[in-house]
């Protein structure tokens, strides 16, 4: 593990950046500004290694570009319907920023405040556990929140990201890990093959806020419950919430990317109950990442394990609300792989190599 300073915040608050390292060489470099994972380099079939998420060189890129580049999302992630919710018969009123709505968190979320950096080992890999407390009305939502977020690099080349918090009134929250991936390295994603263990999604309405239904994924463009290319049919693009496959608690197989080119895969399993699959439909090429490159339109995939959006006002959702004496849990693992060229399409899921 390697720490060093990343720049200094417009407040004066500094930033650390720390790489972690493991036993096979994939290292993830993750800053204490927004908890947001700057790089990620993984091997391809051939072992060189590439980084595989969208970012900047600095500091400096993240504050100028607002799209949560590999940032923790909270309070809530996803959006909320015209900024409010009523909790125990009291509305609160949230900051909006997503056209009428409320957008992961509000104007200054958890991707956009500094958080408290440490990092640590055990006998599985390395990691770093960072630590936030969002006071009272901290962009509208009740109760002092205490949060933590640890990111464990494996031995194995898994990326589990545990969350947990604490609450001194009711407050909803939904908390995720918002990195684009494109496991190519460089380039669009639409040839990277999709599956999502999911049967149904939750409609929406022209903003995006969920009816408050479920609907079959079957035949329509969401179906991705066998391999699919993401350009295939894409459209307009994607932005939808998937419901996952569920038969009890725990990890359950969310979804597998295989990027035929490269080899590399990455199987995504989760404690939520819900996946957003977000195609990169709002980067528009104006947007220099590392080393120059531009970030146009599909340049990155993200996979948010979360709740279903607008949950606090859906009743038939699964509740997002935490009480106090209550300790809210989460937890996602993101697992590389690679597979070989005759392999490339049609993957089975791979199984789970942990338990919450």
């Amino acid at each position: 593990m390697r720490r060093a300073p990343f720049g200094v915040t417009p407040d004066g608050t500094p930033v650390e950046l720390f790489t972690l390292q493991n036993a096979q060489g994939t290292q993830l470099s993750a800053m204490s500004y927004g908890g947001i994972i700057v790089s990620l380099f993984v091997r391809d079939r051939s072992g060189k290694l590439g980084d595989v998420v969208l970012g900047f060189d600095s500091l400096a890129g993240y504050l100028r570009h607002p799209h949560y580049f590999g940032a923790i999302v909270g309070r809530y992630a996803n959006r909320i319907g015209r900024g409010r919710f009523t909790l125990d018969g009291k509305t609160y009123r949230l900051a909006v920023n997503d056209g009428p709505n409320h957008l992961h968190g509000g104007a200054r979320g958890f991707d956009k405040v500094v958080w408290e950096a440490e990092p640590f080992g055990d006998d599985r890999g390395v990691g770093l556990a960072l630590r936030h407390t969002s006071p009272d009305g901290d962009e509208g939502y009740p109760g002092t929140l205490t949060a933590e977020v640890r990111y464990l690099l494996t031995d194995i080349d898994e990326l589990i990201v545990d969350y947990e918090a604490t609450t001194g009134a009711p407050t909803p929250i939904n908390l995720t890990q918002h990195s684009y991936f494109n496991l190519a390295g460089e380039g669009d994603i639409l040839g990277h093959e999709l599956t999502i263990a999911a049967d149904s999604f939750t409609p929406v309405d022209s903003t995006l806020i969920p009816t408050g239904e479920t609907a079959p994924v079957a035949g329509t463009l969401l179906d991705f419950r066998t391999p699919v290319r993401i350009g295939a049919r894409i459209g307009s693009g994607y932005d939808h919430n998937f419901v996952l496959r569920r038969s009890g608690p725990g990890l359950v197989h969310a979804a597998r990317v295989v990027e035929p080119t490269t080899g590399r895969t990455l199987d995504v399993s989760t404690t939520e109950p819900g996946l957003q699959f977000y195609s990169g439909n709002f980067i528009d090429g104006s947007i220099a990442g590392k080393v120059g490159q531009a970030y146009g339109p599909r340049s990155g995939f993200c996979l948010e394990t979360q709740h279903y959006p607008d949950s606090p006002n859906q009743p038939a959702f699964p509740s997002t609300i935490l009480r106090p004496g209550e300790r809210y849990r989460s937890r996602t693992v993101f697992a590389f792989g690679v597979v070989a060229l005759s392999e490339a399409k049609g993957q089975s899921p791979a199984a789970s190599l942990c338990s919450a």
